[in-house]
């Protein structure tokens, strides 16, 4: 191979390094009649798209209804750990799925993944407290490791210059499991309140038994023995590298707890939040150290992916587009609950709320429908990006009476933002430099992306918290004394505010005129506190920009290569050379 620390388009064609692994590498002209409107392939696809489904859904669809599930089956206060254990074991298994499945082969290990989702929805449906809820949901963290690997395990089924167009394609399951999610799990507790929130993990199981059943049936890539032909399944598993898996996995799971703690269970200058970042950077400096210097057979994460600058870019890239989405998933819906709630609706609500997830939905499937027609994928990246970064900044220029604009602008935004990130995440597949081991370089993509946004969240979080707590209590505080609420009561007032009507009725000496004054100063504050969230998009956008420009010319990267092919499970060497007839 040449010189990995090169960057361009000719290095990234360059023949692999020679790994020891049988290749299945085939140009798409090469595969028999019918291979793509076979079982076994419409099968495996099917698999994919189920599985992303429950992977999402397994996150989005709780999310938005935590509360309600709380009052049901707590109080808790531990309920934040619902969505904490979904994004610790995800994050830290995404990055060890793609290597473990690299070396040993795909199909078991996301057979285990889809039993994984089935089990894990099945305990978070029959939960009875919150302890249960978030064993369940840890679960389910673990099997949208897999389900979440959707974009290299489609990349590697179909020809490179259609992975924009498949990976796109998959996101049709991301309207239902994510998009709507918020009406999807509202609507199960207002017209079905037998169900209630359960409903949201009766649908989980469902789908992810589906996927199970199409993993199991049709899903066949190349096993052990056809990777490695005569070699000893034990020899691989004894130069595994579990040192450098239990630092990677200790580190990154530290360092996320501290980033996801800081602010919201203990102040950012407590002990225990410095102490978790710290020890979990360290610890992760440690691993990079013991990948790069020792001699390892079989490393966890291969070291020169990092040596590669197009891979780099689109990583970083991806991260941080997927940064902006996932962190405005969290603020929107805030947004939208404290300036634009429609109380005679509820329903209502969650469809503004589902705003942001429809525009990104919007923009990740049109930009892969769409990446190959129009060509120049990497200017795409430079304009989409800046577009999304120009439209949420607007959003900045909104206030409690703009409710269609910042509706609109968060749509657009959210559109450019996805149009990003559908080409980003497939350039991190399309840029790998060894096609054959698409996992590696995937997962410890997946893993980054994860961390970027979780970084990217908290500050966004922090940002809101400390806006409001700044803007909200003398607006409000002035807006009811003015209107005649005495100042003994003012202090519960504010309290009350986050609990709705119920609880601002029962503050002593508050009338229709002290409510009107104080809800609108209330609205106004908040309305201040985002605006400054929203600008602080520009960063970040910043940051993106000039990761796209280091984007290579990717159009000279779209072969016809297919760089898997499916096979029998028990094919001898000969049948290896070919794909399933």
């Amino acid at each position: 191979m040449a010189d990995p620390e090169k960057n361009g388009v000719d290095q990234i064609e360059a023949v692999p390094v020679d790994t020891g692994i049988t290749r299945f590498e085939i140009d798409g002209d090469g595969l028999p009649p019918g291979y793509f409107r076979s079982a076994y392939f419409i099968g495996s696809m099917a698999a994919i798209c189920l599985g992303f489904f429950g992977g999402v859904g397994g996150f989005a669809l709780a999310a938005p209804i935590l509360s309600a599930i709380n009052e049901d089956i707590g109080p808790d206060p531990n309920i934040v750990w619902v969505a904490l254990s979904f994004t610790l074991t995800s994050a830290v298994c995404i990055t060890i799925v793609g290597r473990v499945s690299d070396i040993f082969g795909r199909r078991w290990v996301f057979i285990g993944g889809a039993i994984c989702g089935v089990v894990g929805s099945i305990v978070c449906a029959t939960a009875k407290d919150v302890t249960s809820l978030i064993a369940g949901t840890a679960i389910i963290g673990i099997a949208a490791s897999t389900q979440l690997s959707y974009f290299y395990v489609m990349g590697e089924l179909v020809p490179m210059k259609h992975r924009f167009a498949a990976n796109s394609m998959v996101y049709f399951f991301q309207i239902p499991a994510n998009a709507l999610a918020p009406v999807i799990s509202d609507s199960f507790i207002i017209y079905h309140p037998t169900v209630g929130w359960r409903g949201s993990y009766y649908l989980l199981v469902v789908v992810d038994s589906l996927a199970l059943i199409c993993w199991v049936l049709f899903y066949h890539p190349p096993t052990f023995h056809m990777k490695h032909r005569n070699e000893s399944l034990l020899k691989y598993i004894k130069n595994f590298d579990y040192i450098g898996t239990t630092m990677y996995t200790g580190g990154l799971l530290i360092l996320l707890m501290g980033l996801n703690w800081g602010g919201v269970s203990w102040p950012w200058s407590s002990a225990r939040v410095i102490a978790t970042i710290v020890v979990g950077f360290v610890t992760l400096v440690i691993f990079v150290l013991w990948e790069t210097y020792m001699n390892l057979t079989e490393p966890l994460v291969p070291m020169v992916v990092f040596r590669n600058i197009p891979w780099n870019a689109a990583t970083v890239l991806s991260g941080l587009g997927a940064s902006i989405y996932y962190a405005f998933a969290i603020v929107w819906p805030q947004m939208v609950g404290t300036m634009y709630a429609d109380t005679t609706s509820p329903i209502a609500t969650a469809w503004l709320s589902s705003v942001s997830g429809l525009g990104w939905v919007f923009g990740v499937i049109s930009g892969g429908l769409v990446a190959r027609r129009v060509t120049h994928i990497k200017w795409q990246c430079v304009l989409a990006i800046s577009l999304g970064g120009l439209f949420f900044g607007l959003v900045a220029t909104c206030n409690p009476d703009t409710r269609s604009r910042a509706c609109a602008f968060v749509a657009i935004g959210s559109c450019f933002v996805g149009w990003t990130e559908s080409l980003a995440i497939t350039a991190v597949t399309v840029t790998a430099y060894d096609q054959s081991e698409l996992g590696s370089s995937g997962g410890v993509a997946g893993s980054i992306r994860y961390l970027i946004t979780s970084i990217a969240t908290t500050v966004y979080t922090v940002t809101l918290t400390n806006r409001q707590a700044q803007e909200i209590p003398p607006r409000v505080t002035s807006a009811v004394e003015a209107a005649g609420l005495p100042p003994s009561s003012v202090a519960a007032f504010i309290k009350a505010l986050s609990g709705g009507a119920s609880a601002l009725d029962k503050v002593p000496g508050v009338t229709p005129r002290i409510l009107a004054a104080g809800t609108r100063a209330y609205q106004e504050g908040n309305s201040s506190a985002f605006r400054t969230v929203f600008l602080s998009t520009i960063a970040f956008t910043g940051v993106a920009l000039i990761s796209a420009l280091f984007l290579p010319d990717l159009e000279a990267l779209m072969s016809n290569k297919v760089a898997t092919t499916l096979g029998t499970e028990k094919a001898s060497d000969s049948e290896t050379e070919s794909p399933r007839q």
